[in-house]
């Protein structure tokens, strides 16, 4: 049976935002490209555009050989393990997708593989290429050498091969590769991926410098889009709630640092002033913030903003009580809360469905008013886990799958092309 190789993906600059998706297919003897496909697909997420981009590759796929097996990498946890039957399929706006997906090829012809992002760089081209495009008000279109690929490999693979028994896999990839001679533009050299710096909140990412066109009229990297923007997400320090444990959002009684909190708030601002890089600070209103980020802002000399949207979600009824008190008290409305982001603590709290919404909004403001700056936000767990959740494009059940200290350090770098890379993730090495 002949193989294939779809690489599919998706992006949202804003999630939900103006989004698109890529999808490559290849021959998976070579590598090389055998079809191209990206479209913009307007307001959308990037779960939505990853599902999308997987559609468009197993069509692309099923048209050049409807009996072929298919292996899907993609850099999506979510779609692969869904996909794969591993995770359930929660979200009514992944449902219909997913269904979508598995009527194209039958599900024995297919195999599911995460891949990391940096092994998904072809499809990701595509998705911005989309992109841009909805962004200038139009929609992507292929090359006229992508066009000319297209026909030639469906032609190939539809051509038995001229000796050989039918079905040769070896002769049916020769045949590919002979029709595509004349197509295929050279693959381009990437560079091998830099080590990780051993300061996640001083060094910037460095972009690839623009690579001259080819004769062949290729063209490699994109423009270097300069030093992102990078929020360094600090947790407020400890109060008296926080070694109990207790919820202590924006609707309970506004604690102060606690002794403890204080000594860990001066310790991360000499940690911070030995990096040298923050150039702003920016506060969550509630106390125990404020008073962390005047500790650092103190060591650094800089002043402290407010913003309103950095404040921790309101847990309603549940402020002040334990996770066991609220199980005792409010079994079904905590069992809700747990199993949807749109279900909201007793009494009126904000679900992590509006606060995602609130959360989002105000990074993309920061961005704005601090593109190319590093940023010292001091805010509070869900906050900051968010953050985290929208950059890895993670699925909302990740947020009970962090843990995150009092005064730790997480860093996120966000790119001009609306891709954000996290850097750091509870980093608590200035309290030890």
């Amino acid at each position: 049976m002949p193989r294939l190789v779809v690489e599919a993906d998706g992006g949202s600059r804003g999630n939900p935002g103006p989004a698109g998706y890529g999808a490559v297919v290849l021959d998976p003897a070579t590598g090389e490209t055998l079809a191209e496909r990206a479209e913009y697909i307007g307001i959308a997420t990037n779960n939505v555009a990853e599902y999308k981009g997987l559609i468009a590759g197993l069509t692309a796929a099923r048209e050049l050989d409807p009996d072929a097996q298919v292996e899907v990498r993609m850099d999506s946890k979510l779609v692969v393990e869904q996909m794969s039957g591993r995770w359930k399929i929660k979200h009514p706006d992944m449902k219909p997708l997913a269904a979508e997906a598995a009527r194209i090829l039958p599900r024995a012809q297919i195999s599911y593989e995460w891949i990391p992002r940096e092994q998904n760089k072809h499809a990701d081209r595509l998705a911005n290429e989309a992109m841009d495009a909805g962004r200038l008000g139009r929609q992507w279109e292929p090359s006229a050498s992508t066009a000319a690929l297209d026909t030639s490999a469906a032609r190939a693979l539809a051509t038995p091969p001229p000796s050989g028994p039918p079905g040769d896999a070896a002769a049916g990839a020769a045949a590919v590769r002979a029709a595509l001679a004349m197509t295929t533009p050279p693959p381009a050299v990437v560079a091998p991926s830099a080590p990780a710096a051993p300061a996640a909140l001083t060094a910037p990412v460095a972009q690839p410098a623009a690579a001259e066109p080819s004769k062949g009229g290729t063209q490699g990297w994109g423009p270097d889009m300069g030093p992102p923007a990078t929020f360094v997400l600090l947790r407020h320090g400890e109060t008296a709630l926080t070694p109990q444990k207790r919820f202590s959002g924006s609707g309970g009684s506004d604690p102060e640092l606690s002794p403890a909190g204080l000594r860990q708030a001066h310790a991360v601002a000499e940690a911070l002033a030995a990096r040298g890089t923050i150039q702003t600070v920016i506060s969550s209103p509630l106390r125990r913030c404020r008073e962390t980020a005047q500790a650092v802002a103190d060591r650094l000399g800089l002043g402290v903003t407010v913003e309103q949207g950095l404040r921790e979600v309101d847990f309603g009824a549940w402020e002040g009580l334990t996770f066991a008190e609220v199980q005792e008290r409010f079994p079904e409305d905590l069992q809700a809360w747990l199993d949807s982001p749109k279900a909201a603590p007793t009494g009126g709290g904000e679900s992590f469905a509006a606060a995602t919404r609130r959360i989002s909004a105000t990074r993309d403001r920061l961005l704005a008013a601090h593109a190319g700056r590093t940023v010292l936000l001091v805010t509070h767990v869900t906050p900051v886990k968010i953050l985290v959740r929208l950059a890895l494009g993670a699925p909302p059940e990740s947020l009970f799958r962090m843990e995150l200290s009092a005064a730790s350090l997480t860093a996120v770098a966000y790119y001009a092309d609306g891709n954000a890379s996290l850097r750091l993730l509870n980093d608590t090495s200035h309290l030890r």
